[in-house]
């Protein structure tokens, strides 16, 4: 099968558990799995709010709840805050290395530390190559991983789409024993760094939910953007 260029098809999901606000129902609008998008298709996609877990493509699609509100940085205009420029900082005897998607040993065992660390119990702590190689790859679009190392050892790995206009975030893990180093700020810097030295013009930061304080995080990466009825604002202007 190849890429499609015609329009793909959507399903909307049955009535389940909300993963991000307890005691709320959900719907999902979702692509056909069996579907291969062009990379263009993709990034329409995206600029719509969708998002990806592996192959699988969606956006909620919740009748009487919007708390997920797809985000975006403009990376040529955002300015580290106070904060953000300590964690840089903080973090220089580290490197970035830029690496093909695919599975490496290294990278699987950090996700595994990573998960029993900071989500254990989760779903995602269980020692199986093949279920973190169908979550983080895709072949909608190039996805690299950027390591976050200090001298050869491995502290973090950014996952992120590469689209025609913009970067994607897909999941970042890392040590959990590396805390006071920020790691998941950095490594949206990191990607931050990595769109403007690309050209390109947006990161994608997923859904952020006023709720949800685990979300809370994306708000600190101002001028941040929303997409509300279509249309894509900044945060706090005309809303």
């Amino acid at each position: 099968m190849t890429a499609r260029e015609s329009e793909p098809t959507f399903y909307i999901s049955m009535p389940h558990a909300c993963s991000y606000l307890p005691g709320r129902i959900a719907t999902t609008l979702f692509v056909n799995p069996q579907e291969i998008l062009d990379t263009p298709t993709f990034a329409e996609l995206t600029r719509h709010g969708f998002r990806r877990s592996g192959n699988f493509v969606y956006r909620p699609h919740c009748h009487e709840c919007q708390a997920c509100i797809p985000v975006r940085i403009p990376v040529r205009r955002f300015r580290p805050n106070r904060s953000q420029r300590r964690t840089w900082n903080r973090n220089r005897d580290l490197t970035v290395r830029r690496c093909e998607a695919g599975f490496k040993r290294e990278h699987f065992e950090l996700y595994l530390r990573y998960q029993q660390g900071r989500h254990r119990g989760g779903g995602m702590d269980e020692g199986d190559p093949e279920r973190y190689k169908k979550f983080l790859l895709s072949r909608h679009a190039p996805t690299v991983f950027y390591e976050l190392r200090r001298n050869d050892t491995l502290l973090a790995v950014a996952v992120a789409d590469i689209l025609p206009d913009a970067l994607s975030a897909v999941y970042t893990f890392y040590d959990p024993n590396e805390l006071r180093r920020s790691l998941g700020v950095l490594a949206i810097l990191v990607e931050i760094e990595q769109a403007r030295q690309l050209d390109l013009s947006w990161l994608y930061l997923g859904y952020w939910i006023e709720q949800c304080q685990k979300m809370n995080y994306k708000r600190n990466f101002g001028p941040l953007q929303a997409y509300r009825s279509g249309l894509w604002r900044t945060m706090g202007e005309g809303q």
